[in-house]
């Protein structure tokens, strides 16, 4: 998702189009990121979850190879889409998995563990992303995508253990899924976790949509941006480690709550800098490392919860909070790019719109959690 971000601001050039349609080529991945996730998941629940990674990784490679041949944007836009289509297996099937082989607080730590994992890859992929777009041009991003996920697809395939939850049933795979997101939608607790988890990802996309414009304003170029990109998942990563050690001493709710106020604080203070004149990149980036730091203490136990409501129905939780999750970023992620960002303060606008819909979602919440006997109903 991340590695060709430096090489946006470029495109519009390069295709002789608007910065708008670019930035759709963002959001078409992170759209069919997020909607094959919710057919993953159930069809995971059903057959089984390794067959299913190994084609998912097959087809971001193929998406990855037309990327990096595609003669115009619309052939990159769609090449983009198939790409984030095949990427949807990693993610909504990696939480499965951590839901089929931990139970308790031990889900919620290793969550943190996988954020700290994928903290590591988002600045480390603008970083290289950067690099190769100087070195070699932005197609070459491309191939070295493409070259991953082969090594992803057969890694999987040796690595990962035979389909055990593979199993038979006589219903239509697709009334069976319809009838799952049915059974799912009837439970508060489900949808207000999917609501916190979705609402507190659209200010991540914003940041990593607006970012490179608005420091591209600023007069940072493609080799430089990710290394001020970096700073958030960086920080990111240290909010995955406290909780994985604060969670024997604060309860999980407490932790998205904390999460929460430190992401609203530190994009107020990207605002505030933004109206006094100060448009410095690091005026951008210093904040943000707050807001990773909150997201860090917020996103795992918010997806162990969103996995564990209903433990059966583990993969296709996790698909639909994938969905949403992803729309709300694909949205952000574009209606940023309708904006000339010549300073931060439209992007700092949309991020505090996010965290205070998530504000609602985690209140109530808390009072489903407080009602005996309805988080599960």
């Amino acid at each position: 998702m991340t590695i060709c971000l430096p090489s946006m601001p470029s495109w519009s050039e390069v295709f002789s189009t608007s910065q708008a349609n670019v930035q759709l080529s963002f959001s078409s991945f992170v759209v069919a990121f997020g909607l094959t996730q919710v057919i993953y998941g159930p069809l995971s629940d059903r057959y089984g979850r390794r067959r299913l990674l190994v084609f998912g990784f097959a087809l971001a490679g193929v998406g990855s190879i037309v990327a990096a041949m595609a003669p115009s944007l619309a052939a990159l836009t769609f090449a983009r889409f198939v790409q984030g289509a095949g990427a949807g297996a990693g993610m909504v099937l990696g939480r499965a998995l951590v839901q089929d082989f931990f139970s308790g607080s031990d889900r919620a730590r290793v969550m943190a563990y996988v954020g700290m994992a994928m903290g590591v890859c988002a600045p480390l992929a603008t970083v290289i992303g950067g690099q190769v777009h100087v070195q070699l041009g932005w197609r070459a991003n491309f191939w070295l995508i493409g070259g991953l996920a082969t090594v992803l697809m057969l890694t999987t395939w040796f690595g990962l253990p035979t389909d055990a939850r593979a199993r038979a049933t006589e219903s239509h795979w697709l009334r069976e899924m319809l009838s799952i997101y049915r059974r799912l939608a009837q439970v508060p607790a489900f949808i207000a976790f999917t609501g916190v988890v979705a609402m507190s990802t659209g200010p991540f996309y914003v940041f990593l949509a607006g970012t490179p414009i608005v420091l591209a304003n600023y007069g940072v170029g493609p080799s430089e941006v990710g290394f001020f990109i970096m700073v958030m998942p960086l920080s990111y990563i240290a909010g995955n480690f406290l909780t994985s050690r604060l969670l024997k001493r604060f309860g999980e709710t407490e932790l998205m709550f904390i999460g929460q106020c430190l992401g609203l604080f530190s994009v107020c203070l990207v605002l505030g800098l933004a109206l006094s004149g100060v448009h410095s990149p690091f005026a951008v980036a210093g904040p943000m490392m707050l807001l990773g730091l909150g997201q860090g203490l917020l996103m795992p136990t918010a997806l162990a919860g969103t996995v564990s409501v209903v433990p059966v129905l583990a993969g296709s939780a996790a698909g639909i909070a994938g969905l949403s999750q992803q729309m709300f970023g694909a949205f952000g992620g574009y209606a940023i790019g309708l904006f000339d960002n010549n300073t931060a303060v439209e992007m700092a606008l949309f991020m505090i719109a996010f965290i205070l819909v998530a504000f609602a979602s985690q209140i109530w919440l808390r009072r489903i959690q407080s009602t005996p006997g309805s988080a599960g109903d």
